[in-house]
C-alpha cells in the first residue's frame, strides 16, 4: 500500500489532520438551551389565596396572610391556614362567612365636569362620564349614585357590587357636601327653615348643616345632606322659591376633590377603601 493509500486510511479513521468525527461523549455534548417557549405556562384559573382575598377588596395582601393564618378564611367549607395555598377560581372562598369574588375590586373617583350624564347608557347620544374613566379599569365599573348633566363634582365608580349596595342604602347616613349657587341671595329666614327641615310631598328632608360661603355673595351656600332622595338639594331650594344655577359635590362619603382637577380621575387609596368598607 502506497503513501497516498495510507493517508486515505488515516483520514477515514479520523486521525491526522483530515476529517474529525464529532464526539458526543459526556462533557462534549452540545448544550441544549431552553427557550422561553419551553417554560410551563402558569394556570390562569389558579391564584394564591392571599391574592384572592386581597382582590375581593377585604384587605391588603399582607393583611390577608394574617387573616388566613388566623383561620378567618375557608375554601370549599374548610379553614385554610397554609401560607402560599393556591385556589381555583371555581372554588368557594369565604371570609368570616362572607362569600368572596376573585375579581380585583377597582375604585375610581371622578371630578365630573358639566354637560356629562352619569348613566351607563344614553339613548340620546349625550356625552357620558363613563367616557372619562374608560382607561381607568379593564373591569366593568359603574357609578354609585348620580349627578345631573349640569351638575359637577365627585362621583365614585366601582365594580364592587356589595359596596355599591351599601353606599346606596338610605339608612347608612352617607355624608355629601355641595357648593350651591342660587339665582338670588338666600334669605336668612329661609336658611333657618332649611336647618329645621323642609316638608316636600308630605316627607321632611333634613340637612346636617347649611351655611353661607365665606367671602362670597349670599346666593352661594354650602350644604351637607345625608338624604338619598333624588334631587334632594334642588327640591329644597325650589320649594322655597329659588333656582339652583350651579351644584358642585365637593365631598362624598369622606372623599374630597382636593388635588383632583375637573374632568380628571384617580384611584382611591387603600385607606380610603378601608374607610368606605366600614360604612354599613
Amino acid at each position: 500500500m502506497g503513501r497516498s493509500d495510507d493517508n486515505k486510511d488515516r483520514k477515514a479513521s479520523g486521525r491526522g489532520e483530515g476529517f474529525k468525527k464529532k464526539s458526543f461523549a459526556r462533557g462534549n455534548a452540545p448544550i441544549k438551551r431552553k427557550s422561553e417557549g419551553d417554560k410551563k405556562p402558569s394556570d390562569p384559573n389558579v391564584i394564591r389565596l392571599n391574592k384572592y382575598v386581597a382582590n375581593s377588596g377585604v384587605c391588603s395582601r399582607r393583611d390577608a396572610d394574617i387573616y388566613i393564618a388566623s383561620g378567618n378564611v375557608t375554601v370549599n367549607g374548610k379553614p385554610v391556614t397554609e401560607m402560599g395555598y393556591k385556589v381555583k377560581l371555581t372554588d368557594v372562598v369565604k371570609f368570616d362567612g362572607r362569600l368572596l369574588s376573585p375579581e380585583k375590586k377597582e375604585y375610581v373617583l371622578l371630578n365630573k365636569p358639566k354637560d356629562f350624564v352619569t348613566t351607563t347608557t344614553d339613548s340620546r347620544g349625550r356625552r357620558s362620564a363613563m367616557q372619562l374613566v374608560l382607561n381607568a379599569s379593564k373591569s366593568k365599573i359603574s357609578p354609585i349614585g348620580r349627578l345631573d348633566k349640569d351638575d359637577t363634582g365627585l362621583i365614585l365608580f366601582t365594580n364592587d357590587g356589595e359596596m355599591a349596595k351599601r353606599l346606596a342604602r338610605p339608612q347608612n347616613g352617607l355624608r355629601k357636601i355641595y357648593h350651591v349657587v342660587l339665582d338670588k341671595n338666600l334669605k336668612f329666614e329661609d336658611l333657618k327653615a332649611i336647618e329645621e327641615g323642609v316638608t316636600i310631598d308630605e316627607s321632611v328632608i333634613r340637612v346636617a348643616e347649611i351655611s353661607y360661603i365665606d367671602n362670597a355673595p349670599k346666593r352661594e351656600v354650602g350644604i351637607e345632606i345625608h338624604s338619598t332622595r333624588n334631587k334632594a338639594v334642588q327640591r329644597i331650594f325650589e320649594h322655597l322659591g329659588y333656582e339652583v344655577e350651579k351644584l358642585d359635590r365637593v365631598v362624598y362619603a369622606g372623599l374630597t376633590k382636593k388635588d383632583l382637577p375637573r374632568g380628571h380621575w384617580r384611584y382611591l387609596t387603600e385607606q380610603e377603601v378601608i374607610n368606605l368598607g366600614m360604612i354599613k
